[in-house]
């Protein structure tokens, strides 16, 4: 057992504020299931921020907490493992459920391996399990500039899809769409007339069966515009419209009319919505499957990699670059 009382790690102790490069208190064990993984990287994502800010339904209940849901860390034997922490991640230790890690196939990069989780959970589990992926589906990525988005393009063809649409505004990330599967691209910096117009008419040649939004606000109104029926005359595509994360606003105006026009579902997809059938597919199977992607060169995930004690300046980085901010010790 790693013997030192007193750890580093990123420290939370006011909501709404970052945390700090600072001691504390070594994680112990409270039974036989839990186990302490020395901590070999861990991602900062929008979960992780959003729980830290004390808003979030899943906050942390008490403060000074140690943040970080997940990371990559060493067994005492010196196997790798993912896992999601019983303590917080982003820290020289954590505590793990034995029962609920994954061990990292040999020559898995850390940091990757570290990066890759939360888009499989937000791309793979959203696509699989509340959107129904099947082969041979036209999918649109609404926000497919960031992090996840990226991902969800390359796992909707990984999963059979036979169109792909993306959206998003970061120019260079737009540019490099097409290369990790995308079909068509729209730009969301263009004027919303245009964003419904070219919408409607890829629905028109191609009818589009799933959405996955990462955006919500503005954007996903303009999609769920585009996507209106017209009754009797024009009896619209079932469309299953799942929201992954709200980037362009928390609320949207969403006319009954709309509803009552078009067959389509508005589904969510987080840790709230996934049944435990999803996320115990998720570390026996899927998971598993697409660290062997990565390490096939077939699902990337950009990451930027800093320091632990960087922690306080890092936290700060916007995700809009398109990069996983990946700790270190």
């Amino acid at each position: 057992m790693y013997k030192n009382v007193i750890m580093k790690a990123a420290v939370l102790y006011k909501f709404g504020q970052p945390p700090r490069y600072d001691d504390f208190p070594d994680p112990v064990p409270a039974n036989d299931n839990q186990v302490v993984i020395k901590i070999k990287a861990a991602s900062v994502k929008n979960l992780d921020k959003g729980r830290a800010s004390g808003a979030h339904y899943g906050s942390h209940d008490t403060l000074p907490a140690v943040v970080g849901v997940d990371g990559v860390g060493e067994l005492e034997d010196g196997t790798l493992v993912y896992a999601m922490g019983i303590t917080g991640m982003i820290a020289e230790k954590a505590l793990a459920d034995k029962a609920r890690m994954v061990r990292l196939p040999a020559g898995m990069d850390c940091i990757a391996a570290a990066a890759l989780p939360n888009v499989v959970i937000g791309a793979a589990l959203a696509l699989r399990f509340r959107a129904g992926m099947e082969s041979g589906k036209t999918v649109l990525i609404n926000g497919a500039t960031g992090v996840t988005g990226k991902a969800a393009v390359q796992i909707a063809k990984f999963y059979g899809a036979e169109k792909v649409i993306a959206t998003g505004r970061n120019p260079e990330s737009l540019s490099r769409l097409a290369e990790l599967g995308a079909d068509e691209v729209i730009s969301l910096n263009q004027e919303d007339s245009f964003i419904i117009k070219r919408t409607k008419e890829i629905n028109q040649e191609t009818p589009i069966d799933i959405v996955i939004d990462y955006l919500w606000g503005r954007p996903a109104e303009l999609i769920l515009t585009a996507l209106k029926g017209g009754g009797l005359q024009h009896i619209s595509n079932t469309v299953k419209f799942v929201t992954v994360g709200e980037m362009a606003g928390a609320n949207i105006q969403l006319p009954s009319g709309l509803l009552r026009s078009t067959a389509i579902e508005i589904l969510g997809s987080g840790f709230g919505s996934l049944s435990r059938e999803a996320l115990a597919l998720f570390t026996k199977e899927i998971l598993p499957q697409m660290m062997q992607l990565n390490m096939a060169g077939k699902l990337s995930v950009d990451t930027q990699v800093v320091a632990l004690k960087d922690i306080e300046t890092a936290w700060q980085i916007n995700d809009n670059t398109g990069k996983r901010i990946v700790v270190v010790p």
